[in-house]
């Protein structure tokens, strides 16, 4: 994989230090963000589809965007946590392309990078820890316009340490299916550019110079997904950051992803996230 095709820029929403007791306990939480935790003393438990995770003393924890996941406390814990989001423009998130770890244990160079991190954006910590009270489109659109109103130097410096933050999970992390990536990344990227119009399977499949049913099943096979359903959940993913952050209808979503049918967007909307974009529209309204 050609490393251009995974250099991110990332902007920070959320930072601070948190101390709970009993009190960190949310569920049914999925955002536009990723999630960084590292957990300073006490126990806790993040729970995803892919297993739950006990939090430990002097460990990290990744949390990519629209993971669906919970945590759970039944003590004290004290952790630090970051909300970062991946600017992607029109390339798919580093998280597709690449299986990072949930967990990484902290060395001192990173224990001290997060507490300066933290020092030098002291609006970014949280007021409330309800995830409710910080994803939604004001609190999200107010913090990107942070950072990039930020003083030059802080804007740098917080830019470099979430990057070595990340570089920490990716020593880590697998490339996903390296062999034959050039064929689906490039198919990866015609859809992220292309996302806001409709999709012809046999077209993809001439781009890979495959057959179409050579293409959806190898497809299937590297991103576990048919390129169909995967289409319809970046479609999807990209309904919710255009409802989040530009305040868009719901209708005038629909037709900007190529829907013409917005009982039909209705129902893959609330197929893929759980609730309608309705519902999904004033849940986020401050």
């Amino acid at each position: 994989m050609n490393k251009e095709d995974i250099k991110r820029d990332f902007i920070l929403l959320n930072a601070g230090y948190a101390g709970h007791n009993a009190d960190w306990n949310w569920k049914n939480i999925c955002s536009p963000f990723a999630r960084i935790h590292f957990v300073r003393n006490g126990t806790a438990k993040i729970i995803r589809e892919d297993g739950i995770y006990e939090l430990k003393k002097n460990h990290l924890y990744l949390t990519p965007a629209y993971v669906k996941h919970a945590y759970a406390c039944d003590g004290v814990l004290e952790l630090y946590y970051l909300h970062i989001y991946e600017e992607l423009g029109k390339n798919p998130s580093m998280f597709e392309l690449i299986n990072f770890p949930v967990e990484i244990k902290a060395d001192s160079l990173i224990i001290q990078l997060i507490k300066r991190l933290v020092r030098i954006n002291p609006e970014r910590r949280l007021q409330y820890y309800d995830p409710r009270s910080y994803d939604n489109s004001m609190t999200l659109a107010d913090n990107i316009a942070k950072q990039k109103n930020s003083p030059i130097a802080y804007e740098l410096e917080t830019q470099g340490i979430l990057k070595q933050i990340i570089s920490r999970f990716l020593m880590k992390a697998e490339y996903k299916n390296e062999h034959i990536e050039k064929r689906i990344l490039k198919t990866l990227h015609y859809i992220h550019k292309h996302i806001e119009e409709t999709f012809d399977m046999e077209h993809l499949a001439e781009m890979c110079f495959l057959t179409k049913d050579h293409f959806i099943r190898l497809f299937k096979r590297e991103m576990n997904s048919t390129p169909g359903k995967y289409i319809n959940r970046k479609k999807i993913e990209t309904a919710q950051l255009k409802i989040l952050i530009n305040g868009m209808t719901v209708k005038d979503t629909a037709y900007s992803l190529g829907f013409d049918n917005i009982s039909y967007f209705n129902r893959l909307f609330k197929k893929i996230t759980g609730e309608s974009p309705g519902d999904y529209k004033k849940k986020i309204q401050p």
